[in-house]
């Protein structure tokens, strides 16, 4: 079944967003930004994107969605242990074989 161009509004993934957060909330800490302004513009910017897709065939518009995910995913990693380490908190067990496991790959 192909994937319409705008399968999803700005609100209805903001919406996503936030049932997402129930099971896997995230730490706003003191940022100075609202946390609803701030769902809302990630919601936008990703509609925009899937938009700017419409001519894609379903698998490219697929395989692009799946790389923008792979890169924030590694982004937040990223940010995350750097975090860690600036703040000096160990890692714990999982994400400590998971660092060493790419080390020993190189």
């Amino acid at each position: 079944m192909p994937i319409p161009p705008q399968p999803i509004t700005p609100q209805q993934l903001e919406d996503l967003i936030r049932e997402v957060e129930l099971e896997d909330p995230i730490d706003y800490a003191d940022l100075p930004f609202d946390e609803e302004a701030l769902r809302a513009l990630v919601a936008n910017r990703l509609c925009e994107m899937t938009a700017a897709m419409k001519d894609f065939s379903d698998q490219d518009r697929y395989l692009s969605l799946l790389a923008v995910s792979a890169k924030l995913l590694l982004e937040n990693l990223v940010l995350h242990v750097q975090l860690l380490r600036r703040d000096g908190v160990p890692l714990n067990e999982t994400s400590e074989a998971l660092l060493r496991r790419l080390r020993d790959d190189k």
